[in-house]
Formats: C-alpha cells, structure tokens, sequence
C-alpha cells in the first residue's frame, strides 16, 4: 500500500504538526526534486523522523515502534542472521510464544517476510514499523553478540593450549608445531580473531608478543587500537596456525617471512597478506586484510569533486603521459588509482597493470602480481609490459631509477602512465623523481599531472556545530594561510563574502554509545598539480619543491589542508582529523 501526498497532508494538518504553506512549499520542492514530501518535511526541521513513521504507520495500519534503545536479547536478534537483517533493513527484536515481533522501514515487503516464515516456520510474523536510526543502531547490537562470543571462544580455548618450548630449528620442533596448528583451540581462535576483524573493519592485524602475553591489535580506520590480551601459552600455536595457512616455515623463527592465505564465507571473501618478523619475545605477526569482489571506489566516493575532480579526468582522458600520486603509507594511493582506472576501462582500451599487491581485481584488465623471489619486480615486469601491446600501464609504486625511467619511456613512447610515489606533497614528487637521476626535461616532457592525498575518517552518526575561538584561530594559523582559507570558502559558496573565519560553522563528532569516537570510514584530501607551461620551465631549471608549490596556488591549486579545511566546513570530517593527518 502507498500513502499518497493528500493523506500525509491531513495527518499533519489534523495533527497540527505543519501549516499549510510549509507541507504546500514542501510538496513543490518535492515534485522538482523527486525527493519524498515526508524526507523533505524533516529536512527542513518541520517533524521528526519518528513523527514522520508514526504518521506513516497509522496510515498503513501498522504499529509503530522506536527500537533505537532498545537493548535486545542476541537470542531473539539471532533469529534473523545479520545478512538478512542488513540487507532487508528487518530487525527481529521481541518474541512472545510463538508471536515473533519485527521491526521494519517497509511493512510491505511480502517477500522478506516470507522468507523468514520459511526460515522459523513455528513463529508467526508481526510487522512494525521504526525508523533508520532504529535499525541503524539494532545492527550495532549484532557486532556487540558477536564481540562477547569471540571474547569467550578465545579466553575459554586458550586455556587448552599446551605450551611449546622452541629448541631451534628442528623437524621435532617442526612437526610438534604443525600438530599444535591443528588442533581445535588454536583454529577457533585464530578464526576468531580474523572474523572479528573484519565484523570491525579492520584493515591489519597485529599480533605482538610481549612478556606478559600476546597483544592483539587492530587497526581501523587508520587508527591502531589494542583489541584482547592472549596468554603467553596461546604464542607458538597461534603463530604456527597463521604460518601453516600463510605456507611458511614452521622452525624458522630468526628470519623475517613473507606469505598469504584467503578467507571466506557466505558473507566475505577476504585475501590475508602475512608478515612474521623475529623481535625480542618472540615473533611479531601482522596481517593485511584485502577484501575480494569489492567494488572499487569512485573518484567522487573518494572525496575529489568540483574543478579538481574536472581536471583529474581532463587528464585521463590525454592518450599518453605520466599521471603520479603521491604520500605516505596507507594514505589510499592504490585505491584512487583503482578509481581512474575505473574510469578508463573501456573495451576499446588494453590496460596492464604490474602491483605489489593486487588489491582489487578488475574485469578485463591485465593485472601482473610481483614476486621478488622469481625476480618479477617492477623493473622487470614494467619491461615486460610494453612489449604487450597496452593503452594505459598502471605501476604499483616508483621505488627506484630504473622503474622511474621505464616509466618515462612508456609516457614518452605513446602510453598513458599511472603510478604512485612516496612524497609529503605534490610539488615534492619532482625533485624526488630528480634525486632518482631522472632527466628534468624528460618529466617536464611527460608528467601530466601530479595528486598528493591523506585519508581522514568520516563522521558517523550525530555531530555538533561550534565556532572556533581566537586562541584555537591562532594555533591553526602555523600550518595555513587563514586569510587565503577564507577566500577559498568564499569563491565555493560555503560562507558568505561577509562572514569572518570566527563566525563560521565548523563540526565535531557528538559520540554515543554505539559509536564512542562518532568516526566511520574515511575520505580523502587531495591537492592537485597540474603540470603547465610554468611548472615546466621550472622543472628543467631544477627548481625547489617550495617553487613548484608556489607556482602551482598561484595558478589556483588548492593544497591538502585547504581541502581539509571544506571538507569540515561542508560537515564531513572534523578539523582535528584535517590537523592530525598533515601534522603527522
């Protein structure tokens, strides 16, 4: 059943909710939009998502109910697995006999409902209406279950594990190791730990003895967090697990090693890169987690937009010529150069790529892993590339001379280059690519353009507006050029030609029981080089990246923490996130 406009309108109305001009005003911004009338009403802070699902509950004949604290039983959440209920926004939260109460954003949809009847054909089915914060943090609840399951399988089973004491190498340590490996407890521990993970999100695993134990550590969000202690008698097994399913020497405990294993279930499919180092108390394990099937991120999901996301494409779609990204470690180069390939995988186009990993996979592109072992490094694989008929070569990573110049030669022989480099800002990529011993005249021939980035993480959930205060101006003022911060916001329309930086509305999370820190997921700041006539004449004359960065704002780029600087006031990240990437 639908409820049409003129229904809403009398419940309202009767209700004395809205006037007659807001619901009218309302309705016509919805025909123009194609929005709801009713998403547009509490937009505009007329009604409260409650009020706007307790009118349409009323209107469709169903009860209403607000789950938002309700503190569910895991037996009666457990009813319906997370998929489903993740999915099909459905939340089984009440049971009464065989009357199973479930919370909803559509009553209607027979065919969920149906499927559960099948799934517990003892229990009659009673649809109620709730809100997406309802259901956003009933779901919450399913991680929690799970977090004091995993926190019991693992201090219950590791108390089993008998202790093995390492006599160095030896096929007696070797074979008592791969038995221990074996065994229930360790399995189910290391399974654990791996499917708590990912129910975090976690993109690596640490796992670091100590003398009091094992420390399990995740990071998450970019942000490394202690997770559980493990007793020291769980060390050798756990490590022998993770080296059995990695493929690696079990009685080799004084050299680093390198290897990876997949997981997967009906819900993930994860590939698990594994490195073990030898440090004082043992064997330090970390683990990188890469998720397979997943889509790759847009250029716009990633944070570029406007006139720097215009010239980003302007210059994919040049036939030839150097493209690099630039920053540190886990700043999201791979990812952003996954997004333009997205954009650039065409049938009429041959894209090859050489990684270290291979992070996604990707329809019709030739995607080459390097295996240092076999002496396939990008050196010798970038080689290998050119002579395999490509459009478009994507380079993991520019690490030294000999690669650099390879992919100057491909840039300058007819092919479109993307890679990645390991500098603080965009400016500095150029002097780092001279340092390699690259000819300036061949860059400033072939480099098109040049991205820095960070990675900041998002608001989730509730946030709060504050203005910032004299003293807090005048410590953001080390890093960035207020008054050019403010004409930036001025020319993209986001404070009035009035309005003074100490009028202007910045956002920080507004934590809450279900998200203590009100961050999830992250998006990036960028600063966008392109490489002009100027910046080229500078390139041959050597000059410093504070020149080529000089040059560049003066022909309108936006640096990172100006980027940062929209991307709080636009409400999506704080300003303490913006300071914290680019201070450290």
């Amino acid at each position: 059943m639908k409820i049409d406009s003129g229904q809403l309108k009398t419940f309202f109305l009767d209700a004395r909710l809205v006037t007659t001009k807001q619901f009218e005003d309302s309705l016509k911004k919805s025909q123009e939009t194609n929005q709801k009338i009713g998403d547009i009403l509490v937009a505009g802070g007329f009604i409260t998502e409650e009020q706007l699902k307790s009118a349409e509950a009323y209107l469709l004949g169903v009860p209403f109910m607000n789950i938002e604290n309700e503190n569910i039983p895991p037996e009666i959440l457990k009813i319906i697995p997370e998929s489903i209920a993740r999915a099909n926004h459905i939340i089984a939260f009440k049971k009464d006999g065989n009357n199973l109460e479930v919370a909803m954003l559509d009553p209607d949809d027979i065919r969920t409902i149906e499927f559960i009847k099948k799934a517990s054909p003892s229990l009659k089915i009673l649809p109620r209406l709730t809100t997406p914060e309802g259901i956003k943090s009933a779901l919450h609840q399913y991680q929690k279950t799970l977090e004091i399951e995993f926190g019991d399988i693992i201090k219950n089973e590791a108390k089993t594990i008998k202790v093995i004491s390492k006599r160095g190498e030896s096929a007696e340590e070797s074979e008592e190791l791969k038995k221990v490996a074996q065994e229930i407890p360790v399995i189910r521990i290391v399974d654990s730990l791996m499917k708590h993970a990912i129910l975090q999100r976690a993109s690596d695993v640490h796992i670091e003895p100590s003398e009091e134990g094992v420390v399990v550590r995740y990071r998450v969000d970019g942000i490394l967090k202690d997770v559980m202690m493990l007793p020291i008698s769980a060390t050798a097994g756990v490590v022998a697990r993770i080296k059995v399913l990695s493929n690696l020497k079990l009685d080799e405990h004084r050299l680093p090693q390198d290897g990876r294993f997949k997981i997967e279930s009906q819900e993930f499919k994860y590939s698990v890169r594994v490195s073990v180092l030898p440090v004082l108390n043992g064997e330090k394990v970390v683990m990188r987690l890469l998720a397979e099937g997943e889509k790759t991120h847009s250029l716009e999901g990633l944070g570029l937009a406007g006139k720097y996301l215009e010239k980003v494409r302007d210059n994919l779609m040049r036939p030839s010529g150097m493209i690099l990204i630039t920053g540190p470690t886990g700043s999201g180069k791979t990812t952003t150069l996954y997004g333009m390939m997205e954009i650039l995988n065409t049938p009429d186009v041959n894209i090859s790529t050489v990684e270290d990993p291979i992070e996604y996979r990707m329809p019709r592109i030739n995607q080459t892993q390097i295996n240092q072992k076999i002496g396939l490094t990008f050196v010798s694989g970038l080689r290998s590339l050119v002579r395999q008929d490509p459009d478009i070569i994507m380079v993991g990573e520019i690490r030294d001379k000999e690669t650099a110049s390879l992919a100057i030669n491909a840039a300058l022989t007819g092919h479109l280059v993307l890679s990645t480099l390991h500098t603080t800002e965009a400016a500095g990529a150029i002097p780092r690519l001279i340092d390699m011993g690259c000819e300036p005249f061949l860059i400033s021939s072939t480099l098109n353009l040049v991205i820095a980035q960070r990675l900041v993480r998002k608001f989730y959930g509730p946030k709060e507006r504050y203005k910032l205060k004299p003293a807090e101006l005048k410590n953001i003022e080390k890093y960035c050029d207020l008054k050019r911060i403010l004409e930036i916001l001025r020319q993209e329309k986001l404070v009035s030609k009035k309005t003074d930086l100490g009028n202007v509305d910045f956002y920080r999370p507004k934590p809450s029981k279900d998200n203590p820190e009100g961050y999830q997921g992250r998006i990036g700041i960028f600063e966008v080089l392109p490489v002009t006539d100027p910046i080229k004449d500078l390139i041959v004359k050597r000059a410093t990246t504070k020149e080529i960065a000089s040059q560049a704002i003066k022909e309108g780029m936006i640096t990172m923490i100006e980027d940062g600087f929209l991307k709080v006031v636009q409400g999506l990240t704080s300003l303490e996130e913006v300071l914290r990437v680019i201070t450290e």
